[in-house]
């Protein structure tokens, strides 16, 4: 579980090339230094090998548990120390665990390395070397990891606003596509075109509410949030509309707040609940159509009585890119329930800042 969470962080591949060429660069670095200085001279290519293989295969061991603890802090630092807002305090931790972490692991293989083949030299002089080898590598490992890790992140981020992007356009045109909808356009002009003749200015009335529906279209598709006010707005010419068309036989009601006009949601959210209240569920003088449209806490609650079409089918499409313009703006998700015999649904309102709810 523990290696499993690791490697979701950081990839074993990745890591462990990373600790192959960390382990071959220090374990050169040190011959070389060591041959020239004259602290530890080669013998022959053979011995230079020996050293090498053996060397090589204890830094990777050492590194190994040098990294693992490693990626735990970035993780544990991420959480609770991060860079962008406690940036000396995370500094000095890091530094401190670095330097602390590879004191231990340092001495841990020298001991074992002495078990294997006892050093000519003094052993308290070996461990304080490697000791001091050993932090200047897992400082140099801890920034490695530190820079690898913000730059699949931000590649990772990156990524992700774009593909939240191309979602977004992708729902944009969903819900752009629904108000071009050719039955509301086919049904709409049918309507008016009975209104010309026996009702000239209820004509005129309703081409006015219908310019004002595809208005706010055009003037809020390409935002992420709307007012309730301007919502609710649309709604009363949506439903203006439809009650055209379907007479006493359609009723809503309306019982919002004053203070919460100015609560935030995605546009045209109402469309797409009263759009699915009048398509799925039968409108007519025998079973009327009621809605209620209310506020409850910092929610809006849209609210109809269920008498389903036998022939309607539901792709739950609408419903669906709902949620999902809702994920773009908050946590909290538009919640679906069925009470009484009553579709219900509740959408959040986002507060804005100066209205301190």
């Amino acid at each position: 579980m523990f290696f499993k969470r690791i490697h979701n962080f950081f990839p074993f591949l990745k890591l462990l090339k990373l600790l192959i060429f960390l382990a071959i660069g220090v374990q050169l670095a040190v011959i070389a230094y060591t041959h020239f200085s004259g602290y530890y001279i080669l013998q022959g290519y053979g011995h230079f090998f020996t050293r090498f293989a053996v060397g090589t295969s204890l830094s990777l061991l050492a590194s190994f548990f040098l990294a693992y603890p490693d990626l735990l802090l970035i993780q544990y630092f991420n959480k609770f120390l991060p860079w962008g807002k406690r940036v000396f305090k995370r500094l000095f931790f890091q530094l401190f665990t670095s330097v602390f972490i590879a004191a231990i692991v340092a001495i841990g293989i020298t001991l074992l390395s002495h078990q294997i083949k006892s050093f000519e030299e003094d052993l308290g002089e070996v461990l304080y070397y490697n000791s001091l080898i050993a932090s200047v590598v897992n400082l140099i490992l801890m920034t490695i990891l530190e820079g690898a890790i913000y730059f699949e992140e931000s590649k990772k981020a990156q990524q992700e606003a774009s593909n939240l992007q191309e979602e977004l356009s992708q729902i944009k045109f969903e819900v752009l596509k629904s108000q071009i909808n050719p039955h509301f356009m086919f049904n709409s002009l049918n309507v008016l075109s009975g209104l010309i003749k026996k009702n000239p200015d209820k004509a005129q009335e309703f081409v006015d509410e219908f310019a004002h529906i595809y208005r706010y279209v055009l003037d809020t598709i390409e935002q992420p949030v709307t007012t309730l006010e301007l919502e609710l707005d649309f709604m009363r010419s949506y439903l203006f509309l439809q009650q055209i068309r379907y007479g006493q036989d359609l009723k809503f009601t309306e019982n919002i707040g004053g203070e919460l006009l100015s609560a935030l949601l995605p546009p045209l959210s109402l469309q797409v609940l009263l759009e699915n209240a009048i398509k799925h569920n039968v409108v007519n003088k025998e079973n009327p159509l009621k809605i209620d449209i209310f506020t409850r806490g910092d929610w809006l609650v849209v609210r109809n009585n269920i008498q389903p079409k036998t022939t309607s089918k539901s792709t739950g499409l609408g419903l669906k890119n709902l949620r999902k313009r809702y994920a773009f703006i908050g946590d909290t998700e538009p919640h679906f329930k069925v009470v009484n015999g009553h579709y219900v649904v509740m959408l959040p309102l986002v507060m804005n800042e100066d209205q301190g709810l």
